[in-house]
């Protein structure tokens, strides 16, 4: 009998254990946390949203934050009490259930002395949850919901400038200087600078720059500093190199740099093309030869009246001479003499 009652009396426990955790406590797996955005620039707030997924007459949110990026500002459906690193924004329904909520918000603000990219989040958990009437309470979340959100400042874009002064001389060294400059840079680890030419043809260029070692490089051929790249970024960001420029012809050039990210499958940062043309010295200019001119040709004079060649007017009538005159007697006077030993023979006969 007395096994009976003990067997009856652990089965009413655990009954009524099971009966009042299924009536007095639950989980609450309806609950979503949204921030209103993923990045936040300096003097920007940022919302952090707790939504219940059911409506609640009570509830306390812990919101962790680092106090190095935001501040808080203000929360939204709770009273607040901010310790410098979280803040405990607690709610109860004090009319018993009339006034009940199924959200509520925290807004923090991204401090202005932010010069870097920060990823960064919130941390919340959450306690003392309960339906409208508090018949049912829901088990604390202790494991901390995570929101990330990046903080940076706006960053203005790279650019890069290629100075130099007077005329650039094929063969001649032209002292050139790069420059990479922002703003407000953003940041890399691994960033490099390189070059890629379009020539006339027959020319080429060197772009040389020696580095703290005293190394010489070619920005050319192999770009310029560290192979893996170096740091670059931040606020008032200037960086600048001396080169030396040297050309091999005459023409224009189209000399395109390159700031590349190492860290990125060398995903270009930013770009821009220079046109430099190249000029020669009058020194350096080869003086055409000058034909060479047809003697072989015999020059015709010209007429003084007219000034047109003597060579071009055909004569209408032969002029005549005395050697012409003295050749026409003679011939008649041959004539007669032959004609008159002609007659002398016929009258012989």
């Amino acid at each position: 009998m007395k096994k009976i009652v003990s067997i009856v009396t652990i089965f009413a426990v655990l009954f009524l254990l099971i009966f009042s955790t299924s009536m007095y406590a639950a989980t609450l797996d309806t609950i979503e946390i949204t921030t209103n955005k993923q990045t936040v620039h300096p003097g920007e707030n940022v919302i952090v949203n707790i939504a219940f997924g059911q409506d609640l007459g009570s509830y306390t949110a812990n919101v962790d934050y680092d106090n190095n990026l935001f501040e808080y500002v203000s929360v939204e459906g709770a009273t607040a009490n901010d310790t410098g690193t979280k803040v405990k924004a607690y709610y109860y329904d004090q009319t018993g259930g009339s006034t009940p909520r199924n959200s509520m918000s925290v807004t923090f603000k991204a401090k202005d002395a932010i010069t870097t990219s920060n990823p960064t989040d919130f941390s919340i958990t959450l306690e003392g949850l309960a339906n409208p009437d508090a018949s049912i309470t829901y088990d604390d979340v202790t494991t901390p919901i995570i929101k990330d959100v990046m903080v940076e400042p706006v960053y203005e874009d790279y650019k890069i400038a290629l100075n130099y002064t007077g005329d650039v001389i094929i063969n001649e060294e032209k002292d050139m200087e790069i420059v990479i400059s922002s703003s407000m840079g953003k940041n890399y680890e691994k960033a490099r600078i390189v070059a890629e030419v379009v020539a006339p043809e027959g020319g080429s260029v060197k772009l040389l720059a020696t580095d703290s070692q005293n190394l010489e490089h070619d920005i050319v051929q192999s770009g310029w500093g560290d192979p893996q790249g170096d740091k670059i970024g931040g606020k008032d960001m200037v960086k600048r190199m001396q080169a030396r420029g040297i050309f091999t012809a005459k023409g224009e050039y189209a000399i395109t740099l390159k700031l590349i990210d190492r860290e990125n499958s060398d995903a270009v940062i930013a770009s821009k093309t220079f046109r430099i043309n190249a000029k020669e010295t009058p020194e350096q200019v080869t003086p055409e030869t000058p034909e060479t001119p047809d003697n072989t040709k015999p020059t015709t004079p010209t007429t003084p009246e007219t000034g047109t060649s003597s060579e071009s007017q055909t004569p209408t009538t032969l002029p005549k001479t005395g050697n012409t005159i003295y050749l026409g007697l003679i011939l008649v006077v041959a004539i007669l003499i032959s004609s008159y030993a002609v007659l002398k023979r016929k009258d012989k006969n």
